[in-house]
């Protein structure tokens, strides 16, 4: 009997809301989405791994970068679901969404030490941008998530 893809659990996540000195926001293009969509560094939780450890292995795993400081844990929980069409897929389609803790950090390294050839990579390409850009960038289905992100931020940042 094939499983009901609505009765999904949520992969527990992280993301991480990085930026730089001019408080430019860090997205980067997804390897496995041809259109022009970019994102924030975000990830899956291990088993036995808290938050923001995972946000850390995270962020270095997909960007190469550990020369960052936390400016602040954001509050609550984001969720996203993800579209029919991506459903059974992504993840070997054990979720059906994320329910995410974002991190707000401040990138504290040379521009040299970004680099996201990594070992599995996820990106084809980087760059810093305006906060109010994100929402602008991000692939539909995670609007709502980018557009709460860009309000928190706002309120910690001005």
């Amino acid at each position: 009997m094939k499983k009901n893809l609505s009765e999904l659990p949520l992969r527990s996540g992280v993301g991480i809301v990085l930026l730089n000195d001019s408080n430019k926001v860090f997205v980067a293009k997804r390897i496995d989405n041809p259109k022009n969509f970019w994102q924030m560094p975000q990830g899956g939780v291990d088993e036995g791994e808290d938050f923001l450890k995972a946000a850390y292995r995270e962020l270095e795993e997909e960007t190469s970068i550990k020369n960052v400081e936390l400016i602040k844990e954001l509050e609550g929980t984001i969720t996203y679901e993800l579209p029919d069409r991506l459903l059974g897929i992504i993840w070997k389609g054990k979720y059906r969404g994320q329910k995410q803790k974002w991190f707000l950090m401040r990138f504290t390294g040379q521009e040299q030490e970004i680099n996201v050839e990594t070992k599995n990579p996820e990106f084809l390409d980087w760059k810093w941008i305006e906060l109010d850009q994100i929402t602008e960038v991000v692939v539909d289905f995670k609007l709502h998530v980018y557009k709460e992100l860009k309000e928190k931020v706002k309120k910690i940042i001005n």
